[in-house]
């Protein structure tokens, strides 16, 4: 099974937008209607036209609820771009743990597969690409990026160009983001010629560094 842990894991150094984490069943609820409340807004009018007061009709919360948790309109963007990514890497984990790796190619496609899927089912999604990436704790690739190369080393053998792999990994991560979101920005439905064009240009751009790396016996 592959180290989906990999895909899962916090990162330490993680911006979390949320004021006051919940404790209690019932405060992670509260704060999970104030997120979805957000998602719809975002969805309905564009996140540059959010407020929390919004986010509190919307939610049927008072404005000291949403204050309780967020300081401002900002962090709520934060928090529900947070909650998107988590659902993410949910996602990709949960799909690899079903997915028979082979090359490289499989988990890139996997994570594309799950991203076009969450633009199209999970509402708010779309903060997803409006926001900055998340950086590596070392400051140079995007977190998800190193989180990638560190899989494709740990399934498919060690590489001595670790940098230049997660270069061009988060590359890869910016041109699928960019012709994906502009799938759904064509049609809600998601344009199946950008989806499709997408994983061409990707496979393209990282084929020359990748091709060739295969599943070894070791890592099988």
């Amino acid at each position: 099974m592959p180290n989906i842990d990999l895909i899962l894991g916090s990162e330490s150094g993680r911006r979390r937008a949320v004021r006051t984490e919940p404790t209690q069943r019932r405060s992670t609820q509260r704060l999970d209607a104030l997120l979805d409340a957000a998602a719809e807004i975002v969805d309905e009018v564009g996140f540059e036209r959010l407020t929390t007061q919004m986010v509190a009709e919307r939610a049927g919360a008072s404005i000291g609820t949403v204050y309780r948790y967020f300081p401002d309109r900002v962090a709520v963007l934060h928090g529900l771009r947070d909650r998107c990514v988590d659902r993410f890497r949910a996602r990709v984990a949960e799909r690899l743990t079903q997915t028979s790796l082979q090359s490289w190619w499989d988990l890139i496609e996997t994570a594309m597969d799950a991203f076009a899927e969450l633009y199209r089912e999970e509402p708010g999604f779309g903060v997803v690409h409006a926001g900055d990436r998340e950086i590596a704790e070392d400051g140079t690739e995007p977190e998800f990026a190193s989180r990638m190369a560190r899989f494709i080393i740990d399934e498919f053998g060690g590489r001595d160009d670790t940098d230049e792999l997660r270069f061009r990994l988060g590359v890869a991560i910016e041109i699928a983001d960019a012709l994906i979101h502009r799938a759904y920005t064509r049609d809600a439905a998601g344009d199946e010629r950008y989806l499709a064009e997408a994983k061409v240009v990707v496979r393209s751009y990282l084929a020359e560094h990748l091709d060739g790396v295969r599943r070894t016996s070791a890592a099988a």
